[in-house]
Order: C-alpha cells, then structure tokens, then sequence
C-alpha cells in the first residue's frame, strides 16, 4: 500500500466496513434516508478498491455515462466522507475557484432524469462551505448578476416534462453537478436532460443548453464511433463561442463519440496525487496517465471519421501515428482509486450517499469549469487553446500501472502530448 494512503484505512474501516472486510465484492451496501452535515476538512486518496461501471455498454446509435463507482464505499457520513474535496481539486490544479466565474453559465448534458438533483447539489455544496445555489428565476440563467442559479430542463429546453427518473444516470448526474460546484462555484448550472442516451437525443440537449445561455457544455458519455458522427458535429457540437467538453471513455485504449468531434475538447484522465492532501493548501504533487487494467484507463486513440483539425497538424506526437483527429485534448483526474466525493440520494443497487467516483466523468465537468473560471470561450477556437498554451498545463509523462500495448503516443504516457492525458492538466486557467 502506498505511504499516502495509509492514513486514511482506519477511517475507512468506520466509514465503509465492506472495504476491510477482505471480500472485495460489488454486494449492495447500506442507504442512507436523509442528508447528513460532515465535517469540512478533506481526506486523502483511497486504497485501491473494487470497481464499477455505472452505465451498461451501450448498443449501436447510444452511449453510455463514464463513471467508476467505488463499490465498497457508501455511507451518510458523519465523518469525512471519503475521496478528494473540493479544495483539493482547486489546489492540485491551482484554480482562483473563490474569485472568478460569475456570469459563467455550466451546462451538464446528460440522460434521463434525476429528481433530486437540486437537492443533492446543495448538499453537496453546504457540506464543504460552498453557498448553495437556487432555482433560476427567468427563461435562462443572468449573465449580469454575481448570484448563481441552477436550472433543471428536457432536451427542449422546458423546465416541464421532465424525462422519466434513472439511477444510474441520477449518480452520473450528481457527479458532474458537484464537480462543477467544486471547480466554480460562482457559476450558474443548467442540467439539460435527454429523454433517452441516444446520440441524437443527447445532440438535441446539448443544442438546448446552448440556446440557453451555456458558456460552456461539459458531456460525460459516449459511445461507439460510425459513418454518422461527422453528420452530429454539425446538427449538435458545432457551437462556436461555447467550450464543449466530452469524456473520452473509461475502457482504456480506443476512440468514443462525441469525443471524437472536431468541435469539442475531448476530455481524458489521470490519477492524480498531492502533496498535503487533507490539509487546508493541499499542492500538485504528480500525475499518471489513468491506466489501471486492460479494461480501465482513460479513452485514447485515432478517430476513424472525425477530421484532424488544425491545431494538431503540426503536432508530431499525432501526425507521426494519426491522419485524422486524435483523442484526447486535456485531462484531469479519473482514477476511482484517486477519487472524488459525491452526494447522492437516489438509491441506485443499494448504494446512495456519499460516495466515491472516478472515470474521465470527472474530468468532463472539472474542465468545463476550469474553462468557465478561465472566461475566454467565446474567443476560443473549439479544442485548440490548450495546444498553444502548453506553459500552464501539468504535463502528464508517467504512465499508470498498466501499459497499453498499442505501441506509440496513442495509448501511452509521454512527453507533449499523449492520448491518454492530450497536452496534460491544468496549472491553472492559462491553457483554458
């Protein structure tokens, strides 16, 4: 067990008494019935634990969500919940989070719906000292007002009709609002949920937000590429002014749409470690390319229809391996076993609470936010700020403790830019 996460097992053996048990099993855990204040100050990383995928592979013309859930923590925390906090988040990547982002608009695309979101988020949001954040009052969230508002509609955009309740997407739901509230709490949120997860009702939220108000998109999905998706760039990503942020997939080495669009900066991950993680200035300590097992890392590769845009034609870590659009951009933390906390209520196979998360989900929405926190998407040219900005990223060059065997840049750990983590993290909003 690595030294950083010694200090957390006791607690964990309080907090989640299914992980120190030996079992390692996916069994349902205890429920909590109603929210619980915990106390403020962070926790470390986590011992590797036992794993799952939330959302089910999806079939031809769907996608999927990319969240990892810890399954052996779920708990109504009276104590730390476990994962990293939002003040870590902000020190590892050095993100003026408390100062800027008023009049920043985040849009979360994503399927189905999840009745409490509203209510998770705000505790969510109260449990780590960050005010909570009310339903708007007009037709889309203010630009002009430093106070900000959520806004919960269907993939038209109406705040009725609301799309038929889902748990597993409710978690993905959760994870991305909190992240959001974690990165940019001064930011307004629209949750624009699709009446189903597939592509084209996805498609049909994502221009929703963006007829909103949206700055920025963050979609934490995907699914396989095909012969279509150069058709949805221009029916549902090509929005320019707004930064588009799509995971790029949880299985390891392989391409998913929409990451692939040219339009969007597709968002890949890391495992991510600190120096005073728990205290109140937790610092970057270093990143590894999120690559656990064959079946588990961040999506990376070669898109077989999208095409490669400009800003990476003179990128040879691309070129020399890739004619067409690689994937990923940027990234942020992904790793289940460097995971984040997460309220939320909506019991799905017996875990609800606070619980644990990874997968480039988490990356999605942190990115989003860094982009609202940086100010500049309307001046941003889809994906491509980051590839000229490379000074204020982290760049990411150790690989994970599984090696990808596609041989080249594309599913490896290395110096510039890499399919895994794209040109690397944030050192804070200059790449943004």
């Amino acid at each position: 067990m690595k030294p950083q996460y010694l200090r957390v097992a006791a607690a964990l053996c309080v907090a989640a008494l299914a992980a120190c048990s030996g079992q390692g099993s996916n069994t349902a855990l205890p429920t909590t019935s109603s929210p619980q204040s915990v106390a403020r100050a962070a926790v470390a990383p986590l011992p590797p634990g036992p794993t799952a995928h939330v959302c089910a592979k999806p079939s031809a013309g769907y996608a999927a969500c990319h969240a990892i859930i810890r399954t052996d923590i779920s708990s109504s925390a009276t104590t730390n919940p476990s994962g990293y906090h939002p003040n870590d988040l902000r020190g590892a990547y050095s993100l003026p989070s408390t100062t800027a982002g008023s009049g920043q608009t985040v849009a979360i695309v994503d399927a189905y719906n999840d009745p409490n979101a509203l209510s998770d988020v705000n505790t969510y949001r109260s449990t780590f000292g960050i005010p909570t954040i009310s339903a708007c009052n007009g037709s889309k969230p203010s630009t002009s007002t430093n106070t900000p508002c959520f806004m919960q509609v269907n993939q038209n955009g109406s705040t009725s009709g609301l799309p038929r309740n889902n748990g597993s997407w409710s978690q993905e739901i959760s994870l991305d609002l909190d992240m959001v509230s974690a990165v940019c709490p001064n930011c307004s949120i629209i949750l624009a949920e699709a009446s189903s997860a597939s592509m084209t009702n996805l498609g049909t939220a994502v221009n929703a937000a963006a007829n909103l108000g949206a700055t920025e998109i963050s979609n934490s999905y995907g699914g396989g590429e095909s012969s279509s998706d150069t058709s949805y760039d221009s029916s549902y990503f090509n929005h320019p002014g707004i930064a588009i942020t799509v995971s790029t997939g949880d299985s390891g080495y392989g391409v998913e749409y929409p990451a692939a669009s040219q339009y969007v900066t597709a968002a890949g991950g890391t495992s991510l470690y600190l120096n005073g993680a728990g205290t109140s200035t937790p610092t970057y300590n270093y990143e590894t390319a999120w690559e656990t097992s064959s079946s588990q890392g961040a999506g990376s590769g070669c898109s077989a229809y999208d095409p490669q845009p400009s800003w990476q034609s003179s990128v040879t870590n691309i070129t020399s391996v890739c004619s067409k659009r690689g994937v990923g951009d940027v990234s942020a933390d992904a790793d289940p076993n460097t995971g984040v906390s997460v309220y939320d209520s909506y019991s799905y196979m017996g875990q609800s609470g606070w619980l644990v998360f990874g997968g480039t989900s988490v990356a999605s929405p942190i990115l989003a936010a860094v982009y609202a926190l940086a100010g500049n998407a309307s001046s941003v040219s889809y994906g491509s700020y980051s590839y000229s900005h490379l000074s204020s990223l982290h760049d990411v060059t150790r690989a994970g403790s599984y090696t990808e065997t596609c041989g080249n840049t594309l599913c490896n750990a290395a110096t510039g830019w890499d399919g895994p983590t794209g040109n690397g993290s944030p050192n804070g909003t200059g790449a943004f």
